[in-house]
């Protein structure tokens, strides 16, 4: 199953490529892709990412319907929804790979540093999620390298809180990419 995660993340990249030269191939983007896939779904990828209107990962992964799983959420923050929908994709729908996408100028993330440590009257939740981060006391000046340190967190929880997750992981069925989008440039990177 890892052979199938790397090969489908690096076709994920490729499209990401397409994106960035403007050569995206607007495949599985009809009515008759969509009734392919009107009693089933078959993704070959769960993606968790921001909420935020410039990241829409079938685009910049140049993905068109029935392709992806994608969960977003403001921040790529975590709840027992969220969490329970990568377990429902990597459960029911046996998805071999997992990307945990962030990425540049989160406005979570800013407003996150804005009011740190202390909590806010409005989006506790948010908050919540991304202070555990902030609470390490690394030197966190730029919002862009927070997001990332948010993504290499929210792996750690996941693999922490999933049991299904987890086991998925240890068992080679489930690869987890963490990734970062930059806006200046559109590149999706991997962040080690």
């Amino acid at each position: 199953m890892i052979e199938k995660a790397e090969k489908e993340l690096n076709k994920l990249l490729n499209g990401n490529k397409n994106f960035i030269n403007g050569t995206l191939t607007k495949k599985n983007m009809s009515l008759e892709t969509l009734n392919k896939y009107a009693f089933h779904q078959e993704p070959y990828a769960c993606i968790l990412t921001c909420s935020d209107s410039r990241v829409v990962p079938e685009i910049i992964f140049d993905c068109g319907i029935g392709e992806l799983f994608v969960i977003r959420v403001a921040g790529m923050t975590l709840g027992a929804n969220v969490i329970e929908s990568m377990e429902y994709a990597v459960k029911k729908l046996e998805i071999p790979l997992l990307i945990l996408l962030g990425h540049d100028d989160c406005g979570v993330m800013k407003y996150a540093k804005e009011h740190y440590p202390e909590p806010s009257e409005y989006f506790p939740s948010l908050l919540k999620s991304v202070y555990p981060v902030l609470d390490l006391k690394e030197d966190i000046s730029c919002h862009n390298f927070f997001s990332r340190q948010h993504t290499i967190w929210v792996e750690d929880y996941i693999l922490k809180h999933s049991v299904i997750i987890n086991k998925a992981v240890k068992q080679n069925k489930l690869l987890i990419a963490k990734c970062h989008f930059n806006h200046a440039t559109g590149l999706v990177d991997i962040i080690d």
